[in-house]
């Protein structure tokens, strides 16, 4: 089959700009495959709703990192601190960054200090082979973490002799560079990657200095070994950042700064013949240093945070005349020793290169069993299984959590979905112990636990597509950050809401005109997109919240692909936010007592490229109608970003 572009999803496709394509969907979808279940299936027979974005979507929608990739999938809440993915809050379904799992490869990276350093990826945009986007609670799919889904990035397999650098400038002193390198045999491949970017950032403090500035270094090795019946692959990333965090967790003080280091090991195979075999071995590592005034100690002492997490996960499967059975065990460990996240240390450890020594710490343990089955036929498919887990943070012993997924085929172009699903997710570390700054914490956090129901139905046609899905989410001792606005001195407290119900739904209507019609024209794809959550539960007179009641409640996606010539295309991107939620208005870092409610807001991007063979140039444009718009109380965004960058490969 000819390689093209294609983004598809189960439900919702995400809607990007792509080549114009010829074949049959159907022929496509049935030729991808997902880890959607814990086995790897078909998209097309997969029951979830399941986005995929392939690598050649990804270089033609207006963005240079993945944080921005996810802000063009309707169903994804992309809540950005700082620019470039500095720092970057990705949540499902009206749901907070706490409540996804995030995975690199299949390893589960996700952070258990917070959810706010999940999206430190390791991995430039250029060796990301596809980024998989679950919606809804996948506790037997990918752990007890995905509380409302997961967010997969799956990296390129190194299968040639490679060599690509790009270079990158652009508005604020924006400056960017990276080189990829990839060696393939017959049997063992190896690729290494690295990037740096830095810029002075798009505001300044109330003393004249910068305080969203940032430097942030990247670099990925991926290796892949074929011993006879056995697929060996391991990865090792590291991602470093030094930011100006300005406002971004107290209004009240508009020179924060953080240093965030990070790095990742994985080790896992697959095994061949009747039974099926694949572990995994894994490890991360983070450091995390937080200034409240940027370095100066004296004014009020640094926090740090050390966190180690180690993994330990094997599956299997068999396929016999029923079906294909999955079974699977997973052991992961959790550990902090922090200034101020956890009990009393027996000792305090020096902080590694600093004054500051580590006085706290806690540590658990996640231990889970999984089983599904699966059966495929021609019309007909089922998924069901659960997840049995218990966590050592908690007293509440082995629980399950259980599932199912069905379609049904009522022609060769309309399918019918419908699934049932549960998950749970601990409280971090953060949410657990933070109590400083206005903050004041519960260590006796209960578990998040999710129901969920969804349906769907989907059309596919030569050169249309329209599909769309409805969900109920029902989840209880769900966890926020709550404050008495009566007081202007009282703290945010972290508290288990009784009970949170959700209805929502998804819509998308894609058309490609050069395969309707049979002939190129320059419009090569144009899609509508929008995402409608509501919940049940309202903030209480007099009480303000930060997470679970601030959600986005409404989003539309616009999105267009056109080629002018043969070398040049234009890729247009329009999304329209509307938000529920308020925050204490500080101007000048002083609160004048007045709350207010999140406007709706409209962004615009666009992205000119020039494709010369082995090199490309492009131009694109953030914000491109300089819109002033908040995606976090008192943290003001970039206006219009324009960035100028080519790739060069050999």
């Amino acid at each position: 089959m000819k390689k093209t572009a294609l983004i598809v999803s189960i439900f919702l496709p995400l809607a990007g700009g792509v080549p114009c394509i010829a074949q049959d969907i159907n022929e496509q979808l049935e030729s991808v495959v997902v880890t959607a279940s814990r086995l790897p299936v078909f998209l097309g027979q997969s029951a979830r709703m399941v986005t995929v974005l392939d690598s050649l979507a990804i270089s033609s929608i207006p963005a240079t990192n993945i944080n921005d990739l996810l802000k063009s999938a309707v169903g994804v809440d992309v809540r950005q601190r700082g620019p470039e993915g500095v720092q970057t809050d990705i949540s499902l379904r009206g749901g907070t960054c706490e409540q996804i799992a995030v995975l690199l490869d299949g390893i589960n990276i996700a952070d258990p200090q917070t959810g706010h350093n999940s999206a430190d990826f390791p991995v430039p945009i250029s060796e990301i082979e596809r980024i998989e986007i679950l919606e809804g609670p996948a506790a037997r799919t990918y752990g007890t973490s995905s509380l409302l889904g997961a967010i997969n990035i799956v990296t390129r397999k190194p299968s040639r002799q490679s060599v690509e650098a790009r270079l990158e400038g652009g508005s604020h002193g924006l400056a960017s560079t990276s080189v990829s390198i990839g060696t393939a045999g017959r049997k063992v491949g190896n690729s290494l990657s690295a990037g740096f970017s830095r810029s002075d950032g798009y505001t300044r403090s109330s003393e004249g200095g910068r305080n969203t500035d940032f430097k942030a270094l990247k670099a990925f090795y991926k290796g892949n070994a074929d011993i006879r019946d056995f697929r060996l692959s391991w990865h090792a990333g590291l991602s470093v950042k030094d930011f100006g965090s300005a406002t971004f967790y107290s209004p009240r003080f508009d020179n924060q700064f953080e240093h965030t280091g990070k790095t990742f090991i994985a080790v896992q195979g697959l095994s061949s013949g009747f039974l099926h075999l694949r572990p995994k071995v894994y490890w991360n590592h983070g450091e995390d240093r937080f200034e409240l005034f940027r370095s100066n100690p004296g004014a009020y002492p640094f926090n740090y945070h050390r966190t180690n997490v180690l993994g330990v996960n094997l599956d299997g499967w068999f396929e016999t005349s029923l079906g294909k059975t999955a079974f699977g065990a997973e052991l992961r460990n959790e550990d902090i020793i922090s200034t101020n996240l956890g009990e009393p240390l027996d000792r305090p450890r020096k902080v590694r290169g600093r004054d500051g020594y580590y006085s706290v710490g806690l540590n658990r343990t996640d231990m889970s069993l999984f089983l599904e089955h699966n059966v495929i036929l021609s019309r007909f498919s089922f998924s069901g299984g659960a997840s049995i887990s218990r966590n050592t943070g908690n007293d509440a012993g082995f629980r399950v959590y259980p599932g199912a997924d069905v379609s049904f085929r009522i022609t060769p172009g309309l399918k019918l979905y419908a699934s049932y699903n549960s998950s749970l997710r601990m409280p971090s570390f953060t949410e657990l112990y933070y109590s400083v700054g206005g903050y004041k914490a519960d260590k006796n956090l209960k578990a998040e636990k999710m129901q969920s129901v969804e349906a769907g139905v989907k059309y596919l046609a030569s050169g249309v597509r329209i599909v769309g899905g409805v969900y109920y989410l029902d989840g209880t001792d769900l966890i926020d950050w709550i404050r008495d606005t009566s007081g202007p001195d009282a703290p945010w407290r972290s508290v288990n809401h009784a009970r949170i119900k959700s209805l929502g739904g998804e819509l998308t209507v894609r058309v490609e005109p050069s395969v309707l019609l049979g002939r190129d024209l320059p419009l090569r794809s144009l899609s509508a997109s929008y995402a409608h959550t509501r919940q049940d539960k309202e903030a209480e007179p007099g009480i303000q919240s930060y997470y679970s009641l601030e959600y986005l409640r409404n989003k539309v996606v616009l999105q267009a692909d056109i080629v002018v010539l043969e070398r040049l295309s234009f890729n247009l991107s329009w999304r329209w936010i509307d938000r529920v939620g308020s925050y204490e208005d500080f101007p000048g870092g002083k609160s004048s007592g007045e709350i207010l409610s999140f406007k709706p807001y409209s962004l615009a991007d666009a992205k000119a490229s020039w494709n010369g063979g082995k090199w490309s140039l492009y131009l694109e444009a953030d914000n491109l109608f300089d819109t002033k718009y908040f995606d976090h109380g008192n943290i003001p965004q970039p206006g219009i970003w324009i960035k100028l960058g080519t790739i060069i490969r050999l």
